[in-house]
């Protein structure tokens, strides 16, 4: 592991990442999460609460500006994005059956349809509100159904809170995948970034060319203060 930002990331190239995964799906209930500038800034200054995160038994890398900062402090992060996890998984060689909380019943009939021999479940997410009836039922429901693997998406940092809920519902087996806009991507409702943008880690500004009004308080208004955590955690060691 590499500890950076007060988080402790996973090492290794994305085969060995994939098989951590794939073998955690056969084990004791654990969940993985995919920290990118957003999600740091958020669990620094308190807005999201430190157990949910630290308490995932993977953190993998899903930001290059990340992996860019570490690099600043001698430290090399594995970047593995979340939406990459999600499609290598589907197009890995196994037998797990995955579960899908978040996404419609178009968008998982889409994700079916695209990959037809993988073995599918569809756990009903509606509009929740963390605490509330709606909420507690969700949570139950997705803790007695049939997965192996859990692809969580329904945004930051709802879904890491369900995951981490999920473990205090009595989940036993299987992981849940904190991926975000994963399914999206695979199913063509959002475009990802093209290659040259991924290479010069310049995702951000695709998705904000593509999405202004939702992501320019993301990444114009908040983002430009990971570089503040930055000095103050890793330069000053004042964290």
């Amino acid at each position: 592991m590499t500890r950076f930002m007060t988080l402790d990331f996973a090492d290794g190239d994305r085969p060995a990442l994939l098989g951590r995964v794939a073998a955690m799906a056969r084990g004791p209930y654990a969940y993985v999460v995919t920290p990118n500038v957003d999600h740091v800034i958020k669990l620094m200054d308190g807005r999201v609460e430190a157990d949910v995160y630290r308490s995932a038994d993977l953190k993998l890398c899903d930001s290059r500006i990340l992996a860019h900062l570490a690099r600043l402090r001698g430290k090399a992060l594995a970047v593995y994005p979340g939406s990459d996890l999600t499609a290598d998984l589907l197009a890995s060689d196994h037998d797990l059956t995955i579960g899908v909380f978040g996404p419609d019943r178009a968008a998982f009939d889409d994700l079916v349809a695209r990959y037809p021999r993988r073995r599918f479940t569809l756990v009903d997410a509606p509009m929740l509100t963390p605490g509330t009836p709606a909420w507690i039922a969700a949570v139950d429901e997705a803790a007695r159904a049939d997965w192996d693997v859990l692809l969580a998406c329904v945004s930051f940092p709802k879904q890491e809170r369900f995951a981490h809920a999920l473990r205090a519902a009595g989940r036993k087996t299987g992981v849940t995948l904190c991926v975000g806009a994963s399914v999206d991507f695979l199913t063509g409702r959002q475009q990802r970034a093209p290659r040259l943008y991924q290479q010069l880690s310049l995702e951000w500004l695709h998705r904000l060319m593509s999405q202004p009004r939702r992501m320019f308080r993301r990444y114009v208004l908040e983002g430009p203060a990971i570089f503040g955590l930055f000095l103050r955690h890793e330069v000053l060691g004042r964290g």
